[in-house]
């Protein structure tokens, strides 16, 4: 969708708040501080209680998973009827997925991540149409699938990769998928331009799927159990979608230099107010 912008024109004070809000959305917290702040425990002690490392089963869950909803954006995303976002609707049927997938324990893990995953990006949808994306275009339909990358990032990556800097390396490849599917007409799974992309979005995506799990499993969280797990985890992906979205809107309104640099400008002011003081010298001796 092309708006006319005028690259010189300042933010009107609502698009300024929309903007500050937006780097909030995207920049603080990740999900395993969000899980953290639920459960009452940091997620590196939960995932201590978890048996053995990721393995190679999970990986290729995870995979199936993020082809599906690449292959769902793609293919059929623009076919369904446009509803008012409804971030109940979603957060209630991923939680339903959850409580049977926490019923069943990791046995049911390949046939509920796929669904949940699924279920997430049909609420991503809704939340890109309340913005003013038209899905019938391609590009706005990859950018739903995007969120899964921008919403998987660790902590680690908070601190040295902002939300532009992924966004500059997934652009590449959606735009190779674009030209891809239109010149076949689908999405090849095998072909190397799908394999890099489901790739880059499993390497963070993956990350939280994994935040998720060992949530799930750990005795502390066992009355809460994978419904309401699941039910968070939909919350932190609707609130980076709509953190996405809102910046991709300003960029049709003023255009996309100016917004990337006001966005970078609001997320050093963001991390300099959130930056932990350091202690004066003598509470440090003691």
């Amino acid at each position: 969708m092309t708006q006319s912008h005028d690259p010189d024109a300042p933010l009107r004070p609502q698009h300024q708040k929309e903007l500050s809000h937006a780097v909030k959305l995207l920049e603080r917290p990740t999900f395993a501080a969000r899980l953290a702040d639920y459960a009452g425990k940091p997620v590196n002690e939960i995932i201590k209680l978890m048996p053995g490392p990721i393995n190679r089963q999970f990986q290729g869950i995870v995979r199936i998973a993020i082809l599906q909803c690449l292959e769902t954006a793609v293919e059929s995303l623009e076919n369904d009827e446009p509803a008012p976002p409804s971030d109940w609707t979603g957060k209630v049927m991923t939680g339903l997925t959850g409580g049977v997938g926490g019923f069943f324990g990791l046995a049911a893990l390949p046939i509920e991540l796929p669904l949940t995953t699924t279920l997430m990006l049909r609420s991503i949808a809704e939340i890109a149409r309340d913005y003013g994306e038209d899905l019938t275009e391609l590009d706005a339909r990859l950018a739903c699938v995007e969120v899964f990358a921008l919403g998987g990032r660790s902590t680690a990556d908070v601190a040295r990769i902002d939300y532009y800097a992924v966004r500059a390396v997934l652009s590449r490849l959606m735009s190779d998928v674009a030209r891809q599917f239109a010149e076949f007409g689908v999405v090849n799974a095998s072909s190397p331009v799908i394999t890099r992309l489901v790739g880059e979005i499993m390497g963070r995506f993956g990350l939280a799927v994994s935040d998720r799990l060992a949530a799930s499993a750990a005795p502390i969280l066992g009355a809460v159990g994978g419904a309401t797990v699941n039910m968070v985890f939909m919350d932190h992906f609707q609130r980076i979608a709509r953190g996405h979205f809102a910046i991709r809107r300003l960029e049709r309104t003023y255009g996309a230099p100016q917004i990337e640099a006001l966005y970078h400008h609001a997320a050093r002011e963001l991390n300099n107010r959130t930056r932990m003081p350091s202690p004066p010298p003598q509470a440090a001796r003691k």
